[in-house]
């Protein structure tokens, strides 16, 4: 538990290290490849550095916090793009525009509506804390569940990790974007989800409910440039398809990272395949769209669209993903590693 604390330190200071030279020196050169150039150490020790962090919780979200979210907000800087540009007023602002994922509300000062998050002298606790201890609970409970797991059936268990994920995403979205909202209380912050469960299709699940952070990140970064390109070549109707699909590899990928430090092992690039076929349904069912909804040929429910398409994420991601996980006995790592939480805070009072 030290050395994990001490590793958690060294990366710590290593990144704020990190984005300081992309505040204060790589800010200053020209936007495009040159900044790219200058910045591209920065990625690289970003994308390793987690990997020293060996315990599940801390460990996984920090490739996501930082492998993924800070280098992809960076690649959007050296061009110009992303929350990191305009820069920020101040190397605080920066840090948190980098490492925590937030998205301010457009016209959210709280102070010109009168809802000043501040009654008299007395500070509110920040609605993401109260979030944080709520997704804790339930994730707590979850955990205590964990220990008569010998008496559930095995699809009873699948479908407590689907809720185990839901909320460690959650939980870990609230936790990191905490600083934000402590540092800027005058503003409102976008919600992280919309709802998943009453999405109406998987286009509509990916890309409006479901982790709203991330895709916002690679909208910007992979479907944006690629639609553009896209365009040109086979025009605007259909340049949305190979977008959608480069997005959702590009995903893959990042989940294969993930994937990579929960597991320590030579990637099977199940994860990888998940994402991969769900790119081939969303344009399978944008194509289906263009071609029959818009032309008002065929138009399916939201009451049946909506209960197969998180039937097909169910499925599939239990193929593809858990079963990768609990093949390589992740479940009863992170049992233990909660376990050893409890033991440790309970030696500490």
């Amino acid at each position: 538990m030290e050395s994990e604390l001490n590793n958690f330190i060294k990366l710590w200071v290593l990144t704020t290290f990190s984005l300081s030279y992309s505040y204060h020196i790589s800010a200053k050169i020209s936007k495009g490849f040159p900044r790219l150039v200058s910045i591209f150490p920065v990625i690289f020790l970003l994308s390793i550095l987690p990997f020293n962090i060996r315990g599940f919780h801390l460990g996984a979200a920090h490739v996501f916090v930082l492998s993924w979210m800070a280098n992809f907000k960076l690649l959007l800087f050296a061009f110009d793009r992303g929350p990191l540009s305009p820069l920020p007023e101040n190397y605080i602002l920066f840090i948190l525009a980098a490492c925590s994922p937030f998205k301010i509300k457009e016209n959210s000062v709280k102070v010109l509506k009168g809802e000043t998050p501040f009654q008299g002298n007395e500070p509110r606790v920040p609605s993401l804390i109260l979030e944080a201890v709520n997704k804790a609970s339930l994730l707590t409970l979850l955990f205590y569940s964990y220990n008569f797991k010998q008496y559930f059936h095995k699809h009873v268990l699948l479908i407590l990790y689907f809720f185990h994920t839901y909320l460690s995403i959650q939980f870990l979205l609230a936790v990191a974007a905490i600083p934000a909202q402590i540092c800027l209380p005058d503003v409102e912050l976008e919600p992280q989800f919309n709802a998943p469960v009453r999405a109406t299709s998987l286009q509509d699940f990916w890309g409006r409910r479901w982790n709203l952070r991330v895709s916002e990140a690679l909208r910007l970064t992979i479907y944006s440039p690629i639609k553009t390109i896209s365009s040109r070549v086979i025009g605007s109707r259909w340049a949305s398809l190979p977008a959608v699909f480069a997005t959702f590899v590009t995903s893959g990928f990042m989940h294969e990272l993930i994937y990579y430090h929960i597991i320590r092992k030579k990637p099977t690039w199940e994860i990888t395949w998940f994402f991969v076929l769900q790119g081939v349904l969303v344009d399978i069912e944008i194509f289906l769209k263009k071609k029959l909804v818009a032309t008002e040929k065929f138009r399916l429910h939201e009451a049946i669209s909506g209960p197969l398409a998180l039937a097909n994420i169910a499925l599939t991601a239990g193929w593809l993903s858990y079963t990768q996980l609990l093949r390589n006995g992740v479940d009863e790592k992170v049992i233990k590693e909660f376990n050893a939480i409890v033991e440790f805070f309970k030696r500490s009072t």
